[in-house]
């Protein structure tokens, strides 16, 4: 990460909160933290964005949200503009439109009814016809049918983005540990007093969870039960490659977003390998609707990952953690899928006709059955903070989500209104 690691000897005896995890959500929650003036010690179990925060595509967008998190995203986005001035280096961020092109009538319908669905949010979302949508792109074809264009949406490096705020979380006093597991948190009398780490124990007031994938694990082994399952994307990024346009493009085949470097980072939207886990069993039929609709499971697969660390384990603080045995996720590239997305985005864009892939990618995205994150405080745990869920679309809406747990954290009136966020509306539907 740069500077900001801290060895063993410095471990810190007591804090006023600890961060698990050093993702976008953990590392943007330590340093809103310590801008209000708190002792922050932020544990990231292998290092800072070494999972989904580094391998998402890049996208900070408000089009195509739930409407439950578009007031959070839209903070989000006014927060992602504030602070990448401070962060003082260029870390690809640039505000040049989002676009989801439509190869069929039956997507643009699906495009209009949801611009109709946000429109009390005021965006400055338009619908593109065939000859708009032609201009954007450059060409005369009319190979789509329209497009959904959102021009105040965004995009950055996540490899360059999230441990440039690590960065800049230590300048404001922030204490970043990297290689540094969190096997566990303490408590009495109801509330947080401490978490155990591999290298010893911190007291503190109060700890934040932004473990990703690893949230639901790291929870199950307090007694509290979170659905929470991971499904792995997987992507690629080529050379330079002639430009299309400055902007992200998504379409049923292929995504694209034209990187720093020139090249492009290419995935498929909704397509993912979903690996059988105790915990499938567990909250399989609360995912099946939001599976059907959204993620469209190329693969269900049931391997040696069922007793991985993502399986049913259970451990003691002075025992090795999961999080210690696989400090970085670092799961195979569907190469077969991807060779058929890179076919795809030639077919969508002459420009990439020639493009050449040099890398290739999987991550694991922690996944809610309402794709909503969950922002909130178990029952009996006063002082713990979970944020986590952020569903495959976490980079953008991860600054916000940051700031809305240290607000918990601090008692501060909340960014938007937290009741989607809630942990209890699991509950409730379950109930129902």
């Amino acid at each position: 990460m740069g500077g900001t690691k801290t060895d063993i000897a410095t471990l810190p005896a007591r804090t006023d909160v600890v961060v698990i995890g050093g993702g976008v959500v953990g590392v943007c929650a330590a340093l809103y933290l310590a801008e209000r003036g708190m002792r922050v010690v932020l544990c990231e179990k292998g290092r800072i964005a070494g999972e989904q925060s580094s391998r998402n595509w890049g996208w900070i967008r408000k089009m195509g949200r739930d409407p439950g998190e578009l007031p959070l995203m839209i903070e989000s986005a006014r927060l992602w503009a504030r602070l990448v001035p401070e962060l003082g280096t260029d870390i690809g961020y640039r505000v040049c439109g989002i676009t989801y092109l439509a190869d069929t009538e039956e997507q643009l319908a699906a495009h209009a009814a949801w611009l109709e669905k946000v429109r009390a949010f005021q965006l400055d979302t338009a619908l593109l016809s065939p000859a708009e949508t032609d201009g954007l792109l450059g060409r005369e074809d009319r190979r789509f049918k329209g497009a959904l264009h959102t021009p105040s949406d965004a995009q950055a490096e996540p490899s360059l983005a999230v441990p440039a705020m690590a960065r800049y979380a230590a300048k404001l006093g922030v204490t970043v540990l990297e290689n540094c597991a969190v096997r566990t948190v303490e408590r009495a009398g109801g509330r947080v007093s401490g978490v155990v780490t591999e290298r010893g124990e911190i007291a503190c007031q109060a700890a934040i969870l932004a473990g990703g994938v690893w949230s639901r694990t790291f929870l199950e082994n307090l007694g509290l039960g979170l659905p929470q399952l991971a499904v792995k994307s997987s992507v690629l990024r080529t050379a330079p490659a002639p430009q299309i346009t400055p902007g992200a493009l998504g379409a049923a085949g292929a995504s694209v977003r034209r990187r720093l470097d020139g090249g492009y980072t290419i995935a498929r939207s909704g397509a993912a390998e979903f690996q059988l886990i105790p915990a499938a069993f567990r909250h399989f039929g609360a995912f099946l609707p939001v599976l059907r609709q959204r993620w469209r499971i190329m693969k269900i697969r049931a391997g040696r990952d069922f007793f991985g660390p993502l399986g049913a384990v259970r451990w003691r603080a002075d025992e090795t953690s999961p999080f210690e045995k696989v400090r970085v996720l670092d799961p195979e590239p569907d190469g077969k899928l991807l060779a058929d997305v890179m076919a795809s985005a030639r077919a969508l864009h002459p420009q990439l006709a020639e493009a050449r892939p040099v890398q290739s990618w999987g991550g694991m995205i922690d996944v809610m059955p309402d794709e909503l994150p969950v922002v909130d405080t178990p029952l009996g745990w006063a002082g713990l903070l979970i944020a986590t869920g952020l569903s495959g679309h976490g980079f953008g809406i991860g600054p916000g989500v940051g700031l809305m747990a240290a607000q918990a954290v601090l008692g501060e009136a909340p960014l938007v209104d937290p009741a989607p966020f809630a942990l209890s509306r699991f509950e409730r539907r379950a109930a129902a």
